[in-house]
């Protein structure tokens, strides 16, 4: 039997849900106000590891805009707005996610959401997906005031899920994930599904996993190396 309590901390975006669909069509939406030009969904995607104000801030910078933290400000609360009315149109969890949380959970494990999604956004998301129920905290970057990749962000969350951090290990899809889970030296287990901006196996995980049926195999090879 695995060790008791050990803490899976979870990224949102890309790594439990792929919400590119409803987050691309507001970030245009919201860039369409403004008169500027859409952004491809190749390429919004790979930015979403950054949360939605690096998205806005990365396409003001594009499109010259002389002052970014003015324009940021005002249509971050835009997209916010929207999204949060339109927030699981067409978002869904990946393939396997929720028999795996429960696997996890019956194997002794609790489980905890560490993501740069607002915290009541988050929750409103895993709400309306059914999927709050599984997770001890869902911790934004609000919830403590700041965001990954601060290794202090992913440290209070192990700890508001009644963890430690030298028993946790970290899941996501990008180079923020990673970086953070250094920093706060915990190993971390990557997804190829998610919204990397390059292939996240340059980025050196402890493991890979291309889908969540490979999840409990990964865990167990990160304990057994332990």
């Amino acid at each position: 039997m695995h060790a008791p309590l050990r803490t899976i901390v979870f990224d949102l975006d890309g790594t439990l849900i792929d919400t590119a669909p409803d987050l691309i069509a507001t970030l245009n939406l919201t860039l369409a106000r403004e008169g500027m030009a859409p952004v491809p969904y190749a390429e919004a995607r790979k930015m979403i590891g950054g949360g939605a104000r690096g998205m806005i801030e990365k396409a003001l910078v594009a499109e010259g805009r002389a002052d970014v933290k003015a324009d940021l400000d005002r249509m971050f609360g835009d997209f916010v707005a929207h999204y949060a009315a339109h927030i699981a149109d067409h978002s869904r969890p990946f393939p396997l996610l929720e028999t795996t949380l429960d696997r996890l959970a019956a194997d002794g494990y609790r489980l905890a959401v560490c993501t740069n999604k607002l915290e009541w956004l988050s929750v409103r998301l895993l709400d309306m997906l059914n999927l709050t129920r599984h997770f001890a905290a869902i911790c934004g970057q609000d919830t403590f005031g700041m965001q990954k990749p601060d290794p202090e962000v992913l440290r209070r969350t192990i700890a508001k899920a009644g963890g430690t951090p030298d028993r946790a290990i970290m899941v996501g899809d990008s180079g923020t994930d990673v970086r953070t889970a250094r920093a706060a030296s915990l190993p971390v287990i990557a997804v190829t599904f998610g919204y990397s901006e390059v292939p996240i196996e340059t980025l050196q995980p402890d493991r890979l996993i291309s889908s969540y049926g490979e999840l409990a195999a990964a865990i167990r090879g990160i304990e057994a190396a332990a």
